[in-house]
């Protein structure tokens, strides 16, 4: 059975409604799902502030000393989203290391920005944001657009990256189903108008008039070809965890392709038949799970994510 360019057409705009629906309304439910009991029950910041970086004023926040309790963790939100709506996603960490979390340029309180979006623009930024607290090398989770950030950010500077975890995020702009590009290329302000987004992006902006200008920056972010090489990727230094739904946006044959190009699929480990050490790469698809779904597994995600940040290697074998 094919499927008419009609028909692709209008899924894409279906999921795009879909965004503007739900992407926020799902951070609630994780929140009430709190990690497990090793982890913070509840993480306030400890500090926030703003970083000049290229006509931007980039807002982060900070949970903890970076410079005491280990390598600190730099979050990176999705699309339209901000740096508060990854809370569930901080406080299973915050208890156990510093958190950065940043809201990304044109976004939240790094809003009104009137210049394109690009994720090399963005891993500058998330490298400034480092200068400033003095933090010579953080960890890296990023969802969504926040994790090609992360990407963005190993590659062009990989001395200020350890562990990354790519969390429903792509390395290539066609690590996106194509009707996923559609849909965004369809968004428009009125799509979100009364949404939790629309809401969110009023009460943090600087310039609450100027969301027309982000939906127009993402647009052309998910339009412009994108991608690493695979020398680039495979060349950078720390350890990688990807992670996606079996029903995300993000395709299974590039999540595996990415998981392959940082070091996953050993053959010598596989046939062995049990790992002696800690792995280069590691690959986590969660069932029934969509690409806004995944931020509702916050235990789930946790709890694979803790060991990878700690370094541990699995347990032996008991028999």
């Amino acid at each position: 059975m094919t499927h008419s360019p009609l028909s692709a057409l209008a899924v894409g705009v279906a999921f795009a409604k879909i965004i503007a629906a739900l992407a926020f309304a799902a951070v609630p439910q994780a929140a009430s799902a709190e990690a497990p009991a090793a982890a913070a029950a509840s993480a306030n910041a400890s500090a926030h502030g703003h970083v000049e970086v290229a006509g931007a004023a980039i807002h982060y926040q900070l949970y903890g000393d970076p410079k005491v309790g280990g390598t600190p963790l730099l979050v990176l939100h999705g699309a339209f989203m901000n740096a508060d709506a990854m809370k569930p996603l901080i406080t299973p960490f915050a208890g156990s290391r510093p958190v950065i979390a940043i809201d990304a340029r044109g976004h939240g309180r790094s809003g009104g920005v009137d210049g394109p979006l690009s994720y090399d623009r963005m891993a500058d930024d998330a490298a400034a944001v480092l200068d400033k607290l003095g933090v010579e090398k953080a960890d890296v989770l990023g969802y969504s657009m926040g994790g090609s950030t992360a990407v963005a950010l190993a590659i062009k500077h990989p001395g200020r990256v350890g562990k990354q975890v790519i969390l429903s995020a792509t390395s290539r702009l066609d690590g996106w189903y194509p009707e996923v590009l559609a849909g965004i290329a369809h968004l428009t302000p009125d799509v979100f108008a009364g949404s939790p987004i629309d809401s969110e992006y009023k009460r943090l902006s600087p310039a609450p008039e100027k969301f027309p200008v982000l939906v127009e920056n993402i647009k052309a972010l998910d339009a412009t070809p994108f991608g690493w090489s695979d020398a680039a990727i495979r060349a950078i230094p720390g350890k990688t965890m990807v992670i996606i739904g079996d029903a995300d946006g993000v395709t299974l044959d590039h999540a595996i392709a990415l998981f392959k190009l940082r070091g996953g699929g050993d053959v010598a480990a596989a046939t062995q038949g049990f790992l002696t050490e800690s792995p280069r790469a590691r690959l986590a698809i969660l069932p029934a799970t969509s690409h806004i779904g995944i931020m509702a597994e916050t235990p789930a995600i946790a709890a694979m994510v803790v060991p990878f940040l700690d370094d541990k290697a699995p347990p032996p074998p008991s028999f």
